[in-house]
């Protein structure tokens, strides 16, 4: 019988902290530890959501001091991630951390440096990871079953009100932080690294906040990837999605979840000719049944930390999305 998984969490302020709940689908893999919310307020409303039912409280000291824990999910507030995760590795702790990486680079690439140093795992929380809908794309690319690819377009955009709204505010970037590093990571998995990132970021309302995020993406041979999300989007989630095209075939993913959190959406394939077993024509590929949307990336991280693969995304990958990333926004330095 495979090892348990000794894990905890780090935190509840993060937007999708609600994983927590994703863990507690697979108790014969993961052993969870307890959950570690150091901001009082946080911790009282936690303890009051039925989604840590029954979950064993702690600091963030008490957990990183036991010896018997092998990873921690990171999961504080969008701004205080790489500091937290940086505490965890230095306590001998795998990480999956939530996105983004911080809003400043050296800090992040000093974390992942020391990770590869420590031999640790750090996987980012970046939600259509594992979806089946993009690993088949990101296949399909890699293979050579569209072609010589041209352009990719995609979109996650929703609506927000005034409170959300505020929760953006502290962020240098806004919501184009938040968001645009889910379609930034997609684009450098299929492309690799661009030649040019320019950020075309915008605020649609006098508060302030960068509301409307848009970046493109030039890489060598002559492709460029056009990314998009807004929270002024009147039903933007069921909008959202991926568009690939090459000179072979077109792929497209909309939307890119079904029922909302459920991983796995709609993938349409047009060919220009019959490849492989994919015959000329527009016609929809199958897709398995939808799953919790962190239910396969989390079962890959117990992978990972046992040894059983390596991580599909590398110490590299994750810094040169971050790179991308905060120059995508329109960061400085």
């Amino acid at each position: 019988m495979n090892k348990k998984i000794k894990i905890g969490q780090i935190g509840t302020g993060h937007m999708h902290a609600y994983k927590y709940a994703s863990l507690k689908l697979h108790p014969d893999v993961f052993d969870i530890i307890g959950v570690a919310e150091d901001d009082p307020k946080r911790r009282e409303a936690a303890q009051n959501s039925i989604r840590y039912k029954d979950a064993n409280w702690m600091s963030s000291d008490e957990l990183l001091a036991r010896s018997d824990v092998d990873a921690i999910l990171v999961e504080v507030e969008e701004l205080a991630t790489v500091e937290v995760a940086m505490k965890c590795l230095l306590a001998g702790k795998h990480l999956h951390v939530d996105k983004p990486g911080g809003e400043d680079l050296k800090a992040f690439e000093q974390l992942l440096e020391e990770a590869e140093r420590r031999h640790l795992t750090v996987q980012m929380g970046y939600m259509y990871r594992n979806s089946p809908a993009i690993e088949f794309c990101i296949k399909a690319v890699h293979e050579g079953l569209l072609g010589r690819i041209a352009t990719i377009d995609a979109a996650m955009s929703r609506f927000d009100g005034e409170d959300t709204r505020s929760r953006f505010i502290p962020f240098q970037k806004g919501a184009a932080y938040i968001f645009l590093c889910h379609l930034i990571d997609i684009a450098v998995k299929l492309m690799g690294e661009p030649e040019r990132v320019i950020p075309l970021s915008s605020c649609t309302r006098d508060d302030g906040l960068v509301d409307n995020g848009f970046t493109v993406l030039t890489f060598p041979g002559g492709c460029s990837a056009s990314l998009r999300t807004t929270i002024v989007e009147v039903e933007g989630n069921l909008r959202r999605n991926l568009v690939i095209c090459g000179d072979k075939g077109t792929l497209t993913v909309q939307p890119l979840e079904l029922e909302t959190n459920k991983a796995g959406g709609r993938v349409f394939l047009n060919l220009r000719e019959s490849y492989g077993e994919f015959e000329k024509g527009l016609h929809e590929i199958p897709q398995p049944p939808l799953r919790d949307r962190y239910e396969d990336h989390l079962l890959e991280f117990a992978r990972i930390v046992r040894g059983e693969i390596s991580n599909p995304y590398s110490y590299e990958h994750e810094r040169l999305v971050q790179t991308c990333h905060l120059k995508a926004c329109g960061y400085k330095g």
